[in-house]
């Protein structure tokens, strides 16, 4: 399998502080209506760090229950402690995943050293193709581009990058660094025409939990190398893009877009909290700009 295209990082919606699994049954409905490649459930925008462990994996279960070979099911496996990423991924391998999306290690910060041993045990754990995640705003560490050449080179299952640190000139690197096979993807979505022109081929979004048609759109269109339509696409969706990402930390934009919308219950976990009141104003008049509620 070839990570390329348009992937949702969707997000985990809850009522009465449980999982909601008909709405996500629905969310997960919508976006292959919306012609998305592939889903990623339980990463950051899925709220990862406040599920448990049997959420967690069920949440993966669910979503390969419901996409049903419709989509591309990512699952989002990683940790920052390499026993629980090792165990975690098996058992979405057991379950049928198509791939796993494995997080630069938070908090703990290792060295570089660190993380390609973290990487190339997970990697050896499973014969799912490994789709790197670097994020250097949340882990506070990025995967270096020599690490991630490493790991391509001495792991055949690590076949990809999300790369989500904001940076068109780390996408020229990686791409001038990796082997031609391997695939860069974008983690920022008011970046992915950009990146697609230095060489990324497809994107993880958090808009297209809202707008995965939009999203499926503007990311063929970068892909087929119509520059000028695609820069027509960044300059009308870019506003978008940037509000549910800028309003306040992912997921709560992206979750009071879904709940303005009544995909969802409005339901987030603590420490997360709502919108204020002015923001939510905002995103309301965002969603009606672009005809989405």
């Amino acid at each position: 399998m070839k990570y390329q295209g348009l992937y949702t990082a969707i997000i985990t919606p809850f009522k009465g502080d449980k999982v909601d699994y008909d709405a996500f049954a629905k969310l997960i409905e919508a976006q292959i209506a919306g012609g998305v490649d592939g889903i990623v459930p339980v990463g950051t925008t899925g709220e990862s760090p406040t599920l448990t462990h049997a959420e967690h994996v069920e949440v993966i279960r669910r979503a390969i229950g419901f996409a049903a070979g419709r989509c591309q099911v990512i699952a989002g496996t990683g940790s920052n402690c390499t026993h629980e990423a090792i165990a975690m991924t098996k058992e979405a391998e057991q379950m049928g995943a198509d791939g796993t999306l494995q997080v630069c290690p938070y908090y703990n910060k290792p060295s570089q050293e660190g993380l390609y041993r973290h990487f190339k045990a997970v990697a050896e754990s499973t014969a799912l193709p490994v789709l790197l995640y670097s994020i250097p705003g949340r882990s506070g560490i990025e995967i270096a581009v020599d690490t991630a050449v490493r790991l391509a080179k001495d792991c055949p299952t690590i076949t990809a990058i999300k790369e989500a640190g904001g940076s068109v000139e780390r996408v020229n690197q990686l791409v001038q660094a990796l082997p031609a096979d391997f695939s860069v993807l974008s983690g920022d979505d008011g970046l992915t025409v950009p990146f697609i022109s230095c060489g990324a081929v497809g994107a993880v979004s958090v808009t297209s939990n809202v707008a995965p048609a939009i999203m499926k759109e503007l990311v063929d269109v970068a892909m087929s190398g119509d520059g000028k339509r695609a820069t027509e696409l960044q300059k009308k969706y870019y506003p978008l893009m940037k509000g549910l990402m800028s309003l306040d930390t992912n997921p709560v934009p992206i979750k009071a877009a879904l709940a303005l919308r009544g995909d969802i219950s409005w339901e987030i976990r603590p420490p997360m909290v709502a919108l204020a009141e002015e923001k939510h104003a905002k995103l309301r008049a965002l969603l009606e700009r672009y005809n989405l509620i």
